[in-house]
């Protein structure tokens, strides 16, 4: 769009800037600069340096245009003019952007007032500029989607694009990803891919023309650890809610703690990796970790997608358990109390499901902690029925831990090996370090 035909005194006026254009508007004394953003009525919308949005009556108004559209690119807290620089002659290490969408790769839609999953992996460069000077980036739309909508079969994907990558000379990898379940898919690809290079998840708790956004920061400090020796799967993301530094969280030990805070992740049962200080970009880490290039790259895909997590909670009915049972479920994982416990009805169904060679794994709600089923009656009653103990891992990775050792056999002894030792090696020739 070119231009605006708005209506001033019920009468129809051309005027000449347009939607993206950056404009500086003078009324009542005041003078007011932004882009111009998409509106329903005929007043103008402009997205201010601040970050906010305001509205003006184009009457009486005095309307410069200071750039066009094809110059004004959103800057990291979400408004003003940024040209979005060329990379310079010092070679710099490659990184791949892999966009799969989430508040990262989200804006408001202003027809709606809602955010939606709309930016490519190129827009959060040009949103970004302070990211060139850390690597050579490319970026790709794996899937365009909210992080609810994620699936088994589209970790699968991530994983298949994540090797490619790597593969083709990248030196590192960056996932957007939504936040609500970045630890599900951080913990998908930590059993899936064993990586010469870092594999870095990062989101964003609030969308880039936020003013608070957050998604700045993280995408610089995710870009400072793609390029540092880590070669793990990680999720960095804010450690604090102001702006110093990000956690380096492993991405079987991690998990959203609050809603909406930008420094909702913590890691559980294990210390961080380490941090990023926001103002040096320099790296601390809190002990041994894997190294760049101490590993060849390997894949392993499959996931069973019929597993289920089961919440144990006082009075529930065994008929819980056995309707995923019954239902043909390949796999349960049960959240039990404290130390991995449920009730002493529930332990029919659990010896149920072992006859009939569903492996169920035992998890605390207590998130902290591992579970023990040998210091009370009722946990030795549920380990003779055939529970597998759970250790320490949160139950969402016993889940997705659940879902790939039943795509990596079909054995049912082999599956319990898989999901009882840590470091398990078996066959695969590998150690998944959880």
């Amino acid at each position: 769009m070119s231009a605006f035909t708005i209506k001033v005194n019920g009468k129809g006026m051309i005027m000449n800037y347009g939607q993206g254009d950056r404009v500086r508007i003078e009324k009542d004394g005041r003078v007011y600069e932004g882009i111009v953003m998409p509106g329903i009525t005929d007043h103008i919308v402009l997205k201010m340096d601040s970050g906010y949005n305001a509205g003006f009556s184009p009457e009486d108004a005095k309307i410069t245009i200071i750039g066009k559209k094809q110059d004004a690119v959103l800057s990291p807290s979400g408004a003003g003019e940024r040209k979005v620089q060329k990379k310079g002659s010092r070679k710099l290490p490659k990184v791949s952007i892999l966009s799969t969408g989430g508040t990262i790769a989200s804006k408001i839609d202003y027809r709606t007032g809602a955010v939606s999953a709309q930016f490519s992996a190129d827009d959060i460069l040009n949103t970004i500029p302070e990211l060139k000077d850390i690597a050579d980036f490319s970026g790709k739309v794996v899937y365009n989607i909210l992080s609810e909508n994620m699936k088994a079969e589209y970790w699968a994907e991530l994983a298949r694009t994540v090797a490619e990558e790597i593969k083709n000379g990248a030196n590192g990898i960056i996932i957007a990803h939504g936040t609500d379940t970045m630890m599900y898919s951080a913990a998908a690809l930590s059993f899936m891919i064993k990586t010469p290079v870092p594999i870095v998840f990062v989101g964003s708790q609030r969308s880039a023309d936020r003013p608070s956004s957050d998604n700045a920061m993280n995408a610089i400090c995710a870009a400072v650890v793609a390029v540092s020796d880590i070669a793990e799967v990680c999720v960095v993301m804010h450690g604090t809610q102001s702006d110093d530094h990000c956690v380096i969280h492993r991405g079987t030990k991690v998990r959203k703690m609050h809603t909406s805070r930008r420094d909702a992740f913590k890691s559980i049962n294990s210390e961080p990796i380490g941090t990023v200080d926001y103002a040096t970009r320099k790296i601390e880490t809190n002990g041994d970790y894997i190294r760049r290039d101490t590993r060849e790259l390997k894949l392993h895909e499959g996931f069973e997608p019929k597993c289920a997590l089961v919440k144990f909670t006082p009075g529930a009915s065994p008929d819980i358990l056995s309707y995923y049972i019954n239902a043909g479920y390949r796999g349960i994982v049960i959240e039990g109390t404290g130390l991995g416990h449920v009730s002493a009805d529930w332990v029919p169904a659990i010896e149920q499901a072992k006859d009939l060679k569903i492996p169920i794994v035992m998890t605390s709600q207590c998130l902290n902690g591992r579970v023990c089923d040998r210091v009370y009656d009722t946990g030795r009653d549920i380990l003779k029925a055939g529970v597998i103990e759970g250790d320490d891992m949160l139950p969402e990775v016993a889940l997705v831990k659940l879902m790939w050792a039943l795509g990596q056999s079909q054995d049912f002894d082999t599956v319990c090996d898989i999901m009882k030792d840590v470091s398990y090696s078996h066959k695969l020739n590998i150690r998944w370090q959880i």
